[in-house]
């Protein structure tokens, strides 16, 4: 009898921790918190759901859509767009830990190594924690596969603002050419402004490599090819300009 009731303990001691433990995954809870829009789409467009969806252990630092929505105008749409998956990916990996990493014990780090595979900072401030300059806001939110800390503000690895840095000064260079460009073509001067937009071109590529600026490189280079075998000053000058265009209204 005393078995049967130890057996009988045993039973409903394993039930019970079994129904306590959580039954939605990283992605299934940031989905279903409501508050992950933004975050849940550009998992979704950079590929990595079936990433977050798998075994894990993970330590998310999942950014609210108020977070992403600090980010300059058209930061966001620009990330989504396919030819940028590679750039959206360092970003969403930079947010993500290897193994589960409760608050407690991140507080005892100064760094940590993510998935993307560069390192973040974390530093105790009063009640919460520092990563970068995000602050937590809510740690330590318990799913199948890991842990979910919610932060107020997007981390971006140091790669990606080297990238944005690259991605100013092209649209500084396209912009002086064109309110350079626009008048002298306009006066008929269509050789010239040929010439001027090639320079510009070649100086876009001198400091925006493939690997930093993907977009803008690949444009600018496509066009400097055409341009170059094309005969006709003003067809060069288009050519080139529409590039310009795509460029400024594009951003890698």
């Amino acid at each position: 009898m005393k078995k049967l009731i130890s057996s009988a303990l045993v039973l409903l001691i394993t039930v019970s921790v079994l129904s306590a433990a959580p039954k939605k995954d990283i992605v299934d809870t940031a989905v279903g918190a409501g508050s992950f829009k933004t975050l849940v789409a550009a998992v979704k467009a950079a590929g990595l759901v079936d990433t977050l969806k798998g075994k894990g252990p993970f330590t998310v630092f999942a950014p609210t859509d108020e977070a992403f929505a600090k980010l300059p105008k058209g930061t966001v749409e620009s990330l989504l767009k396919p030819e940028n998956k590679q750039k959206l990916v360092s970003i969403l990996t930079y947010h993500v830990v290897p193994g589960k990493v409760k608050a407690k014990k991140a507080a005892k780090l100064d760094s940590a190594k993510t998935v993307n595979g560069a390192e973040f900072t974390i530093k105790p401030s009063g009640d919460t924690l520092l990563i970068n300059k995000s602050k937590v806001v809510k740690a330590d939110i318990k799913t199948s596969n890991g842990i979910i800390h919610v932060i107020d503000a997007v981390l971006i690895p140091s790669d990606c603002k080297k990238t944005s840095s690259k991605t100013g000064k092209t649209h500084e260079i396209i912009k002086h050419a064109i309110h350079k460009g626009v008048p002298m073509f306009n006066s008929g001067h269509h050789a010239q402004t040929a010439s001027l937009y090639m320079k510009a071109g070649k100086e876009i590529l001198g400091q925006c490599s493939s690997s930093a600026c993907p977009t803008a490189a690949k444009t600018i280079k496509v066009a400097l090819h055409k341009a170059s075998a094309e005969r006709c000053s003003t067809s060069q000058a288009w050519i080139m300009r529409r590039a310009f265009d795509h460029v400024l209204a594009s951003s890698d």
